[in-house]
């Protein structure tokens, strides 16, 4: 059955899957997503108006791109044609086009194509759509659970509003639960059932925001549990539990999700938050996240955010690194916890990162001169005739290994790149560099 069939076929209906079944055809039945289908927002008016340009929804899954798509097929007067990028291909693309012309032609409505996963349309096939959204052929609305603007040719991004619908919050998902138990038409009304409060609550928050998911523990629970002497059946926690197996966690590890959640991780390693560190290290792990992924993110953290205000840190995070990919998972949580939270904790610099920015920096834009004679190589025959090394100055040979000379290309001469902070080791460092500073050794 097509997508959107059961909008005018009941036929069939009762034995469709319950997310199928409870999925709104009117606004008014719609949960979440207030900020962009509140009734003062711009896409609710449209869709009322029957007013609508070019549409993006972008999005985990479950959060009703597909549903906002089914009410807009309810309520416009457009020819509504529905294509899924996982099994349509160029060809259904110019017979939409044809089939639209033809509509416009004969009794002059527009045409809306819907693309669900147009993600994974490649570059020539979102191509073809250009040329038909621009004359005003097509108005398409596009549907993906990956970020559009990585994923969706930009010409089209350009041409179409943008819309992120937002994971269910816990009360969306409890609201949608007790409307599918005692709806009786669209529901499970008519198997005269009883859920807990405590059990919709466990079911919204383990569901993180996917309805759809929601549901389907739901219709699986009704339809595997006896009814009890008082001839209803009962939907406990314990029930739905088993149902449900496994938190839902919104996260694919080639998707944005995955990039937005090492991003906080990194961030709060960064910021010195180390629950949330552990937070966000623990969603990785139970999503099945590569290890030697994280162990290389916290190696990388180490030097760039910690460097050297502690030098321990990459020595630990290093050698994580390497002990997680000798040891393997579920024991290698441990490891990459300790190296995650001593990196979160630890004094914080990131003056060798921006050193060498700063240097890179320069060799890129500036004219850096040669290297000062007395330190070039002067370890082959002739090169005494040539001026190579001769008055250099051995630093070992002189108090605190250390002596003043020219080591700077004539025209990077007090060039500063590497400024340590006050914090950690660095402050140590910092001082160090002062006294050289102020040696009067030659």
């Amino acid at each position: 059955m097509d997508l959107f069939e059961y909008i005018n076929e009941k036929k069939g209906n009762s034995e469709s899957p319950l997310a199928s079944r409870m999925r709104p055809t009117k606004l008014d039945q719609i949960v979440g997503q207030e900020h962009i289908l509140g009734k003062d927002k711009l896409l609710y008016r449209a869709i009322l108006a029957d007013k609508l340009q070019s549409l993006i929804f972008y999005g985990p899954p479950g959060t009703g791109k597909t549903t906002i798509a089914k009410v807009i097929a309810s309520t416009t007067k457009a020819h509504f044609i529905v294509l899924n990028a996982t099994t349509s291909g160029k060809a259904d693309i110019v017979k939409a086009v044809e089939e639209a012309k033809v509509e416009r032609s004969l009794s002059g409505k527009k045409t809306i194509i819907f693309i669900d996963e147009i993600h994974r349309f490649n570059k020539a096939q979102q191509d073809a759509l250009l040329p038909y959204t621009e004359d005003g052929t097509l108005v398409l609305i596009g549907a993906t659970t990956e970020n559009p603007y990585f994923e969706v040719n930009r010409a089209l991004i350009s041409r179409s509003l943008v819309f992120e619908l937002m994971p269910l919050s816990t009360k969306h998902i409890e609201t949608i639960i007790k409307e599918a138990v005692y709806n009786k038409e669209r529901g499970l009304g008519a198997y005269i059932m009883a859920i807990t409060d405590e059990a919709i609550h466990y079911l919204a928050v383990n569901t993180s925001g996917d309805a759809r998911s929601a549901l389907n523990a739901v219709e699986l629970a009704a339809m595997t549990t006896d009814r009890s002497s008082d001839g209803k059946i009962h939907l406990t926690q314990d029930v739905l539990k088993e149902c449900l197996q496994k938190k839902v966690l919104n996260y694919d590890k080639n998707g944005d999700n995955h990039y937005d959640i090492i991003s906080a991780f990194i961030k709060s390693m960064r910021g010195s938050d180390q629950d949330a560190t552990a937070h966000y290290l623990a969603r990785m792990i139970e999503s099945g996240e590569d290890p030697k992924f994280i162990a290389r993110r916290i190696v990388i953290c180490a030097s760039e955010d910690v460097g050297n205000a502690d030098p321990q840190a990459l020595i630990i995070a290093t050698n994580a690194m390497m002990a997680v990919e000798r040891i393997g998972m579920p024991e290698g949580r441990i490891i990459l916890s300790q190296a995650a939270l001593y990196v979160a904790c630890a004094p914080k610099s990131n003056a060798s990162y921006l050193a060498i920015n700063k240097a890179l920096e320069d060799i890129r834009t500036k004219e850096i001169g040669l290297v000062p004679a007395h330190l070039k190589d002067s370890h082959y025959s002739g090169a005494k005739d040539m001026g190579h090394g001769i008055g250099y100055l051995y630093a070992h040979d002189y108090p605190h290994h250390y002596v003043k000379q020219q080591y700077m290309p004539d025209q990077l001469q007090g060039t500063l790149y590497y400024e340590p902070t006050n914090e950690g080791y660095e402050k140590h460092i910092k001082h160090l560099l002062e006294a050289r500073k102020d040696s009067r050794t030659l």
